[in-house]
């Protein structure tokens, strides 16, 4: 932790919208990690005012959960330039790379990976009624590529930032189009019926609608100031992003306290696969963006956003699917527990071998 938090202080401005990481930011993960806490502790001791708080839904949509996650993920698609997507050819072996990775394997092998562990190796641990469910979870967690916290990633791995920012503008423009069709795909080889309308609507709330806001405002802005303006807008909208993040957190582990403190083991064994998953696409994305003679300072963003998901997206449609205490808002928020952890992990393992990458390259 401390090394990490050293190569924060030490980094160049933030790679997505040039304002140094903060006080606040640099000790991100003890901020998730004391919101996990809390979220399940009170989940536990209140849960009638979870309940109440969970069955706030319109079309099965939680309002709660939506609105944080608005105010969460539209100002940090608003740093991300739409129109970085005409510098994709500059990098195209890394884009080619992380799009392979996020599209062609991630969903597919998370999907293996349930069936194996959920159906089989711990079917018999596991509640027999919540087993579909769970393999959704994982599922949803996998199908959705990671959109706000790759400029951290990519930041700690000193990343390259216009190769972040067109992966990430690439990426969301392709999740519009492909998320509903690949997790309904998945879902129903897996024999679990797919709520399209819900499906969609999840995909409209959380994925179009706060891209086209945050396009149309971020265009707006720059007629009006340019980018000091944009700058300016991002910094006040900053510490709201941060705390929706949060609250998103409380809330998440809130409505799923009693079942986390009642199946500890559940937790463990849902991890399994996704800690499987992390590791071997981020592995995978590494090792062939070495075979193609890739930069590091593109490899190790690559790698990052090959493994990171948008747990905010997957948490949100399986809580619109299936409900907010059911096993499969229970498996993304597994996601949640686990994400900033692991990926920390990875990012020292990116940044330990580079030596080891570049020989091959000198």
């Amino acid at each position: 932790m401390n090394q990490l938090s050293a190569e924060v202080v030490d980094a160049d401005p933030d790679t997505a919208s040039g304002s140094r990481i903060g006080f606040f930011e640099r000790y991100l993960t003890v901020w998730v990690l004391l919101c996990i806490v809390v979220g399940t502790l009170l989940g536990h001791w209140l849960p009638d005012t979870f309940e109440a708080l969970g069955g706030m839904q319109v079309a099965q949509v939680n309002l709660p959960v939506a609105v944080l996650i608005w105010l969460m993920i539209i100002p940090m698609l608003l740093k991300i330039d739409f129109s970085a997507l005409g510098g994709v050819r500059r990098q195209w072996k890394g884009i080619g790379v992380t799009l392979f990775i996020n599209w062609a394997v991630k969903p597919f092998s998370m999907a293996l990976l349930g069936w194996i562990f959920i159906r089989h190796v711990f079917a018999g641990y596991l509640p027999a009624d919540q087993l579909d469910s769970y393999i959704a979870g994982l599922i949803l967690l996998a199908a959705a590529p990671c959109t706000a916290m790759v400029f951290v990633w990519s930041n700690l791995c000193h990343g390259e930032p216009n190769f972040t920012l067109s992966q990430v503008a690439l990426n969301d423009t392709i999740m519009v189009v492909a998320f509903a069709p690949i997790v309904a795909l998945l879902l129903g080889i897996s024999s679990i019926t797919v709520p399209w309308n819900t499906l969609l609507l999840s995909v409209l709330l959380y994925i179009v609608v706060p891209v086209a806001i945050s396009v149309v405002l971020r265009r707006w802005v720059l007629s009006r100031g340019g980018e000091p303006q944009l700058q300016k807008l991002l910094q006040r909208l900053g510490p709201a992003s941060l705390f929706a993040l949060l609250a998103t957190l409380v809330l998440l582990f809130g409505f799923q306290g009693q079942q986390i403190l009642a199946q500890p083991a559940v937790i463990a064994m849902l991890a399994v696969p996704i800690l499987i998953q992390v590791y071997f696409n981020s592995g995978l994305a590494y090792v062939l963006n070495r075979r193609f003679g890739v930069p590091h300072c593109v490899a190790g963003p690559s790698a990052l956003i090959g493994a990171s998901n948008f747990f905010e997206l997957a948490v949100a449609t399986a809580v619109g699917l299936f409900g907010v205490h059911s096993g499969a808002a229970l498996a993304t928020v597994v996601g949640v527990l686990i994400e900033v952890p692991v990926m920390l992990s990875v990012v020292r393992i990116v940044n330990g071998s580079k030596r080891w990458y570049e020989l091959k390259q000198a």
